[in-house]
């Protein structure tokens, strides 16, 4: 890079670029192509950490079009459209998503797609790939495959690693295996397999720096402080539902309201019975908000319509009083949420 802003110090120029909100990158690409390179570079994204001007997303795939991903930018309540994720596999689902190392990481899962066509099955129900998008370049790559096939299954990142656990293989098996993936490294290792599996999907969440996962349908949580002490199991009784973490506190919506669940306590936060026809959406943290994400409202009593939503609700917890609003609707994706994260780039 060389000449980036006439007068200046390439250094400083690209501290001036890295204050750019990241939604004006494109138009920032095309002034010249020193800066098109500027604005690929991982030194402009490094700046951006230096001078305070990271920007938190939200990161989301429906059912939808086919293995799209959008960003949602709650700065500029606008949505920014990804390259399509260059899958074999059609609507693909059942992955794991995660983001770590200012990359977004889609792993496993598959697919029981039907070629409309010739009626074969495109995929399987559960592969080891693993698929990462690079800010900086603008592309999705593949990485390391996982040790096993897996869909359905736990996906966190703790201390910067991505940890997955549970979940079943393609033949459709509930496994208890989990392992540990470094992104530097893009190398994969095995953890301690969980004390137990289900025959269930499993989730997982970080809370107090320890990786926690639950089987739906189980009362028990499995506990991950570092992948060398293994797992431990606790019957805190949590509420059954979709789960998101705000300020390092853990919310669910369970019977039309949302908890703030304890260890071994809940409280009630809010109402949420609106949501109780809409299925299949999102429930993510972000910032002070919970964010209530896409979603099907199925067929009523006289009315056999289905209804791919592609609403995004909000709710604020920031306020003496929680507060529901609603942002930016998606504007590429819609239905069932398949795969949703935050991102900080």
């Amino acid at each position: 890079m060389s000449e980036l802003i006439e007068g200046l110090p390439d250094a400083v120029a690209l501290r001036c670029l890295a204050r750019v909100p990241f939604y004006l990158h494109p138009k920032l690409e095309l002034v010249s192509r020193t800066w098109r390179a500027a604005i690929r570079s991982a030194e402009l994204f490094r700046a951006r950490e230096e001078v305070n001007s990271s920007e938190e997303f939200l990161c989301v795939c429906a059912f939808d079009p086919d293995n799209l991903w959008q960003l949602y930018d709650p700065r500029h309540d606008l949505w920014i459209t990804l390259p399509v994720l260059p899958s074999n596999i059609r609507h693909l689902a059942h992955f794991g998503v995660v983001s770590t190392a200012r990359k977004l990481f889609v792993l496993g899962g598959g697919s029981d797609a039907v070629d409309p066509l010739t009626g074969d099955q495109d995929g399987s129900f559960a592969t080891d790939e693993v698929w990462s998008y690079d800010f900086v370049n603008q592309q999705w790559s593949l990485c390391a495959s996982m040790i096993m096939p897996r869909a359905m299954f736990a996906c966190c990142v703790l201390d910067g690693k991505i940890v997955v656990a549970g979940g079943f293989t393609s033949c459709r098996k509930s496994i208890s295996k989990a392992e540990i993936y470094d992104p530097e490294k893009n190398v994969w290792v095995s953890i301690p397999d969980l004390h137990h599996t289900h025959n269930s999907a499993c989730s997982g969440v970080v809370l107090g720096g320890k990786v926690h996962v639950l089987h739906k349908g189980l009362s028990t949580v499995q506990v991950l402080e570092n992948a060398k002490q293994g797992w431990t199991v606790h019957d805190y009784g949590w509420l059954q539902g979709p789960l998101a973490v705000v300020k390092g506190k853990l919310y669910v919506m369970s019977h039309g309201q949302i908890y703030n669940q304890e260890k071994e306590s809940s409280k009630v936060i809010v109402s949420a019975s609106e949501f109780r026809r809409r299925i299949g959406s999102a429930m993510i943290g972000l910032g002070d908000d919970i964010y209530i994400i896409g979603g099907v409202i199925g067929p009523e009593r006289w009315n056999w319509d289905i209804k791919l939503m592609s609403d995004v609700d909000v709710l604020s917890l920031g306020s003496e009083r929680p507060i529901w609003r609603q942002v930016a609707s998606m504007t590429g994706c819609r239905g069932t949420i398949l795969g949703c994260t935050q991102l900080r780039i």
